[in-house]
């Protein structure tokens, strides 16, 4: 079954440094746009990612500190990504916790804004995990009848994340061909940022869901305690969690004026 789109979305797929949200940085990523009248476009680069790539993490994925050398930074390429997934949806493999947090975090880095209010996200592992709970391989086994010899490669991944919500698609009868369910479908709890740190309470407002304030309003520990705020800013914490946290902050000041 083809996708009934309203707009492009874009499968994407990251091979990093590691999985820290925060301080690891991407070595390859691959996109797959597909349009509505189903035209595809597909893309795929490797990254310099400024660090050492540890070992262990080569040896799921392949690629080694050799193979980047000579390859563009992610500043360099972040102009290309940010123009080929403008006004898209997105869609991953384990995408919604990590692909897309830590590609907000590479735009970020290289000055781009990442906003998601107007995209959704299909996360085709968590529909996966809600309907049969297994791993990519076993998925693309299990719905499209072929193995994923390429496993960990960018491009194979993605690739096959694309086949499998189709054939999810054709398997499940109780699954909507549109993007807006299969977004909501796929999402985990709603946070008001991607890693979790941030969440809302029954009436909508930002709480803080970690640490001591675990629970409380952002707006009333920011106004209570203002030291936590610049802590939070300056402590290991995600760059897009700073960014959702400054317009919180700057929101109550604009209330005040």
């Amino acid at each position: 079954m083809e996708l009934n789109l309203k707009k492009p979305i874009c499968f994407f797929d990251l091979e990093t440094t590691g999985i820290n949200i925060a301080t690891d940085r991407i070595v390859e990523i691959s996109i797959l746009k597909v349009f509505p009248n189903g035209n595809k476009e597909s893309h795929t680069w490797r990254v310099n990612p400024e660090m050492p790539i540890p070992e262990e993490v080569t040896a799921i994925h392949g690629i080694s500190d050799e193979m980047v050398t000579n390859e563009p930074t992610f500043k360099e390429l972040a102009k290309k990504v940010s123009v080929l997934i403008k006004d898209c949806d997105l869609g991953g493999f384990n995408s919604n916790r990590f692909d897309i947090p830590l590609l907000a975090e590479e735009l970020l880095r290289a000055d781009i804004d990442f906003d998601m209010k107007k995209a959704l996200s299909v996360d085709v592992q968590t529909i996966f995990h809600k309907m049969e709970k297994r791993t990519l391989e076993a998925a693309y086994r299990f719905y499209c009848n072929k193995n994923l010899d390429n496993a960990h490669s960018a491009a194979a991944d993605t690739n096959a994340t694309y086949e499998v919500l189709k054939a999810q698609l054709d398997t499940y009868s109780d699954l909507k061909n549109d993007v807006t369910f299969l977004s909501t479908f796929s999402s985990h709890k709603n946070f008001a940022d991607f890693a979790g740190y941030i969440g809302y309470d029954a009436n909508g407002a930002e709480v803080f869901s970690f640490g001591k304030h675990k629970g409380s309003l952002v707006l009333d520990v920011l106004e209570k305690e203002p030291g936590y705020f610049g802590w939070l800013l300056n402590a290991d914490f995600p760059l897009f969690t700073k960014k959702v946290l400054t317009g919180i902050k700057l929101r109550k000041l604009n209330t005040k004026l």
